[in-house]
């Protein structure tokens, strides 16, 4: 076995190379081909990886690697081995940070002023026990300089319980105190009204979410789990 690994390091450390540029006539076929196969994929999200004949193609937030061809597709990480670097990561996190800046602030439920040095994007659930702890210590999040952007992710999914109260809460006159009510398990009353919640569930999914609190930081890494104020605020501000 540790044979085999070795020879597949090997393999891949003579592929992963940056390729010269490739002609742009065979740029231009390969991109036709792959929007031929891909129907809703931007051309400009289709560019040539560091494997010459694959390339990257971004359909956010997943990205995957096409053969020139369109006969082959790759869904994995593409790592470079010579600098120890998650290739396939660093775009995906963009892709994710892409989907969720494109829901718009105005369908989250903010808590923080603008001007506050960072922000974080949390996908939360009504009922969720870690949820409302981390909401519990809002201000204390503000404080530390910490954003919070709310986007509701009612685990048990379209229809239940949770997501009736995420929409009772998105419905209310006063978003922010009708969701700390309903995080404090107090009834909340409102009439029914447009709302992005299934939306933002079915966000969530694409991304991959998969429990709650989920944490989008400002690079589209996703976190899962209920980190404390002081502490997120210390791995933010050491992000460089």
């Amino acid at each position: 076995m540790k044979n085999m690994i070795k020879a597949c390091l090997i393999i891949a450390a003579g592929l992963l190379v940056v390729p010269a540029h490739a002609d742009s006539k065979d740029i231009k076929a390969a991109k036709e081909t792959i929007k031929s196969i891909f129907k809703n994929v931007d051309e400009k999200n289709i560019s040539p990886s560091p494997i010459a004949g694959l390339y990257e193609v971004i359909i956010p937030p997943r990205l995957y690697y096409v053969s020139a061809d369109g006969k082959y597709l790759f869904n994995g990480d593409l790592i470079d081995i010579r600098h120890n670097q998650n290739i396939s990561k660093i775009k995906r996190s963009k892709a994710v940070l892409d989907s969720v800046n494109a829901l718009g602030e105005d369908a989250m439920i903010i808590f923080g002023k603008p001007d506050l040095k960072h922000t974080v994007t949390v996908f939360t659930d009504i009922d969720c026990a870690y949820c409302r702890k981390l909401h519990s210590e809002i201000a204390e999040y503000n404080k530390r300089g910490i954003r919070i952007r709310y986007i509701a992710y009612p685990r048990a999914g379209v229809g239940s319980s949770s997501f009736k109260k995420a929409e009772a809460v998105w419905c209310s006159k006063d978003r922010k105190a009708a969701l700390t009510k309903a995080k404090n398990d107090l009834p909340v009353k409102s009439k029914k009204c447009d709302n992005p919640v299934a939306a933002e569930f079915a966000l969530g999914n694409k991304i991959g979410i998969r429990g709650t609190p989920a944490l989008v930081l400002e690079d589209g890494s996703i976190v899962p789990g209920y980190i404390p104020p002081a502490r997120l605020a210390e791995g933010l501000d050491g992000v460089k």
